[in-house]
């Protein structure tokens, strides 16, 4: 995958996307289409991107864990860490068995509480690229080279792989989360200035600039957690968002929030976008989106 640079947003970031067309094209914003281009070696990113590490948020993902894990480009990533969020299944003891790294919360904290603690652990250690991946084998892990690519190179800071830059529907997407998906990324994109095809997905990568910049750790410990990081990415300034296609997965065994459970993640969605609004038009000022430290 070739990140190539779209337009910017109002807030001066520079925003990449990629249009993956049946030929394996890349689409530029501007619609011109790019001759079919091949997959990153995983040794050019090997050599840029220095030491990786995915982070492995989990709760009762014992039936796609190894699944998961399969698809990892090890020879890319020397360290893995699970943290299990008081699963009542196997997932500990699966995760052990293929020599993960492995943190235990003895009592539920939520995904967002589980995200802060995966990043403290990450970055206590060597990690340039931080990579987010749910374990329940919705996201094809195999496109990780390509996800973490742009940030390799020094392009961007945080890289989201979108399952609607392809045929989310075709995967097994329910048509209501298709369409709540829709209108919150809408929303979203007005507010952020951004032009993003996907604002709610599980997978993810970081570098570490931008980990050790913006103040995660006083997020809710819900859902909404991803969606309180990115508003914080925008308000921060000078850390770039990009994002590839990736194709997912819906079936019985992977998790899937329910319906009354995404109404609430919608609303507090909605109000984190209205937080952020208030902050930038400085009518009340959030110690959510102030940066930890100077961006570098």
């Amino acid at each position: 995958m070739n990140s190539k640079q779209g337009r910017r947003g109002r807030m001066g970031f520079a925003i990449r996307r990629s249009y993956e067309s049946k030929d394996g094209g890349v689409r530029r914003d501007s619609g011109t289409l790019l001759p079919p281009t091949a997959k990153v070696p995983e040794g050019e990113v090997a050599s840029r991107a220095g030491t990786v590490v995915i982070v492995m948020p989990a709760y009762n993902a014992a039936k796609t864990r190894e699944q998961t894990y399969r698809d990892i480009p090890h020879a890319l990533v020397p360290r893995i860490i699970v943290v299990d969020d008081a699963s009542r299944d196997r997932t500990v003891e699966i995760a052990q068995h293929l020599g993960l790294e492995v943190i235990v919360h003895h009592q539920n904290r939520g995904y967002g509480g589980n995200q802060k603690t995966c990043y403290a652990a990450a970055l206590a250690g060597p990690a340039d690229v931080v990579v987010m991946l749910h374990p329940d084998y919705q996201y094809d892990a195999t496109r990780i080279p390509d996800l973490i690519a742009p940030i390799a190179r020094g392009e961007v800071d945080l890289m989201l792989g979108s399952r609607f830059l392809g045929d989310p529907l075709a995967g097994g997407m329910p048509k209501w989360k298709y369409a709540a998906n829709r209108f919150l990324t809408a929303v979203e994109n007005r507010a952020f200035g951004l032009h993003l095809s996907e604002y709610h997905t599980g997978l993810r990568a970081y570098s570490r600039r931008l980990l050790e910049t913006i103040p995660y750790t006083l997020n809710s410990d819900d859902f909404v957690f991803d969606q309180e990081l990115i508003a914080q990415v925008v308000a921060a300034g000078g850390l770039r968002i990009g994002e590839i296609a990736v194709p997912t997965r819906y079936f019985e065994e992977a998790s899937s929030v329910g319906f009354r459970r995404s109404v609430w993640y919608g609303l507090a969605t909605l109000r984190a976008v209205g937080r952020f609004l208030l902050h930038r038009a400085g009518i009340r000022r959030s110690h959510k989106l102030t940066t930890r430290r100077p961006i570098a």
